[in-house]
């Protein structure tokens, strides 16, 4: 993970709060790439139905 500069401006616990976040959703990704390895017929349909709200979505 990249350090973060301190001269941001931003208070530790913002620091921490960050770092946390980073962490959580660098383990989310890789909880849903194991996922999509177990059950690959679930990750295509996951990915259609999505694929299918991105071209129904209107602005």
């Amino acid at each position: 993970m990249a350090p973060v500069p301190e001269s941001t401006g931003k208070s530790p616990e913002q620091l921490d709060r960050l770092r946390r976040r980073a962490a959580f959703l660098r383990e989310l990704e890789e909880a849903r790439a194991l996922r999509d390895r177990i059950a690959p017929r679930r990750a295509k349909v996951r990915q259609i139905r999505a694929a299918m709200r991105r071209a129904t979505f209107h602005h």
